[in-house]
């Protein structure tokens, strides 16, 4: 059997071309004849614009909507053709109701998570309404464990000894940070430091991309026969499985003995879940526990690490963001309320997400046919995404809107009357960082005090530079991300104060 594990991925990559090529003949766009493209609208050459898009989408997305005047255009993605339609699109997507337009059939189609976690997690995702139900009551009584788990996390990994400077990995490093503080509301204490769980938990995004990327280069009747011989996601699923099992196992007898309420009982997502009473094993709540994760760890450590190569490169803003960290710590100490009057570090991390977050967001698969508000129609079976990376450089919607500027959003809050609109967990047709409508990403008010937490600390606590440079680097652009370099290294050291 050929070996398929990411260590060997030119090999596969030659063995797919093939494969792709036949996906795109056989996804050819006959039915989408009447929506002008960008690229080439042969099969051969949808193929080679494919690629292309992989690679420089943000750039052909901005080509394609000043040609097209914000109307609906295609472009080919590997695999599918994909409708970018624009903002005055979004009251449409936000009315379709799932049966028209769904986000769970164009994720797993784009991840093939059925075929990878398991068609009853996905077809099935209670546990997104579980987090979200829970969540929405209130973010305080999770704020002091997640607090927490932050500061121990970093001055764990950092170990700052007087006044040294240290060297760490910024992704890294900020992905273990993320994957601590986030476990320690998902599976609480001691899991949550476990070495073994944080490395599963952190590259189980990872391992499902990598594993979806894959089955994308198949023709689909392959997708099930391949799935079954990846190694990445199954393995992380097993090992989650061993870790969870005697959690799970304790937790239930507690519940069988003491009835839904015991001292100590967990107040975490692993128990919201078992007192659903719908699952009762490791093997079908673990993919759940994984499920979470996979939302509430890659977008933040991305994020987060683009936030900290902007602040060391625009050190001239950190007085600024010092003394507003300073003062509200002083008056609300660590508290979910101080977090949210921290306007001007509220500001750094949307103006990050603006212009580093993913170039396409809201995606949906059509499940019948439909004629959008402006009458063009889409035929089931279609994607269609708005080009969060073009509305978000919009001239008419920000001003300068290529340049960084980490204060934007607290003085568009300071000078208008809508101040709610320009948070960071906002949700607009200006600002699409978590989407939009009712399937804006449930999670973005716990992500939120969970970065402004991050970035308080590393402004209260540490100096930070580049390792070797002086200029930010360059983001890594694959298909819909925006990544952080991960080569790059980051220095520490203890504040020195003025």
């Amino acid at each position: 059997m050929m070996d398929i594990s990411p260590v060997n991925p030119y090999i596969l990559a030659t063995f797919c071309v093939a494969a792709s090529a036949v996906i795109l003949k056989m996804c050819k766009s006959s039915n989408l004849d009447h929506i002008p493209y960008v690229g080439h609208s042969t099969w051969l050459g949808s193929y080679i614009s494919a690629f292309k898009y992989v690679k420089n989408a943000a750039q052909i997305l901005e080509e394609g909507y000043a040609k097209h005047k914000g109307m609906p255009f295609k472009v080919p993605a590997l695999g599918r053709w994909v409708v970018v339609v624009g903002r005055h699109h979004l009251e449409d997507m936000k009315k379709s109701a799932d049966h028209k337009l769904s986000l769970t059939e164009a994720s797993n189609d784009f991840l093939k998570l059925n075929h990878l976690i398991g068609s009853e997690t996905i077809s099935n995702p209670y546990h997104i309404s579980v987090a979200r139900v829970h969540l929405a009551r209130s973010l305080a009584p999770y704020y002091f464990d997640m607090s927490d788990e932050i500061f121990t996390a970093f001055d764990e990994l950092l170990d700052l000894e007087d006044n040294e400077w240290k060297s760490v990995l910024a992704v890294k490093t900020v992905r273990e940070i993320v994957c601590r503080a986030s476990n320690r509301v998902f599976v609480g204490l001691p899991l949550c430091r476990d070495p073994d769980w944080i490395e599963i938990a952190s590259r189980f995004t990872i391992a499902v991309a990598t594993d979806g990327i894959i089955l994308n280069m198949f023709p689909k009747f392959l997708v099930p026969l391949v799935s079954k011989i990846l190694p990445n996601t199954a393995t992380s699923i097993k090992r989650a499985m061993k870790l969870l099992d005697s959690t799970i196992k304790e937790r239930f007898r507690c519940t069988r003995e003491h009835g839904d309420e015991w001292s100590d009982k967990p107040n975490d997502i692993l128990q919201w879940l078992i007192d659903e009473r719908l699952e009762s094993t490791a093997k079908e709540l673990t993919p759940r526990v994984l499920m979470t994760n996979f939302a509430a760890i890659h977008s933040p450590t991305n994020t987060f690490s683009h936030a900290l190569y902007y602040l060391a490169t625009h050190p001239q803003y950190v007085r600024v963001l010092r003394e507003e960290v300073d003062a509200v710590i002083e008056e609300y100490g660590w508290t979910k309320e101080a977090m949210a009057k921290m306007w001007k570090v509220d500001s750094f991390l949307a103006e990050t997400e603006r212009l580093e977050g993913f170039t396409v967001s809201v995606q949906r698969k059509a499940m019948e046919d439909l004629t959008l508000s402006d009458g063009t129609f889409i035929p089931k079976g279609t994607h269609i995404a708005i080009p969060t990376c073009v509305i978000h450089r919009d001239s008419a919607a920000y001003e300068n809107p290529g340049v960084f500027d980490p204060l934007r959003f607290y003085k568009l809050r300071n000078d208008g009357t809508e101040s709610a609109r320009h948070q960071m967990v906002a949700v607009n047709q200006d600002y699409l960082a978590f989407g939009y409508g009712k399937h804006a990403c449930p999670g973005r008010f716990l992500a939120a005090d969970e970065l402004k937490t991050m970035l308080a600390y590393v402004l209260i606590s540490y100096d930070v530079k580049l390792e070797g440079r002086n200029t930010r680097p360059s983001s890594i652009k694959w298909d819909i991300g925006v990544m952080p370099d991960p080569t790059v290294r980051v220095m520490f050291r203890k504040r020195a104060y003025d």
